[in-house]
């Protein structure tokens, strides 16, 4: 245990190094390409306002994804009338899709109990 503990604080040392010597440089190139993104003044007040304007950007998104969800829906529903036209690679496709959807669930269970996998009395 003594040994990890010391790998790891080496290896917290190495990079707090590197980033005290390559960290301005990449900051510098990442501000210098992005520039024309930074709002100035940097005030309180403008911050405000620019979240103000993504936030109510976004709420004016709704309708055009609701209408994209439903178009979806109806995609889905189509394909699942006419289910003797599907391929097998479309049903695998889908068997995929379905199988990362759930497994992206387990994950997001884990990490809500606190990295523990039991937890649930079923």
């Amino acid at each position: 245990m003594a040994s990890k503990l010391k790998q790891l604080q080496s290896k917290a040392s190495q990079a707090s190094q590197f980033l005290s010597k390559h960290g301005s440089a990449y900051y510098k190139q990442l501000m210098d390409q992005n520039k024309q993104f930074v709002q100035e003044p940097a005030t309180v007040e403008k911050c405000n306002e620019l979240s103000k304007q993504l936030f109510y950007t976004r709420l004016a998104s709704l309708p055009s994804r609701n209408e994209s969800l439903w178009k979806e829906v109806d995609h889905v529903k189509n394909l699942w009338k006419n289910k003797q036209d599907l391929h097998v690679e479309q049903v695998g496709i889908a068997a995929l899709f379905g199988i990362e959807c759930f497994a992206w669930f387990c994950a997001g269970e884990i990490v809500g109990r606190g990295f523990t996998i039991t937890g649930y009395h079923v």
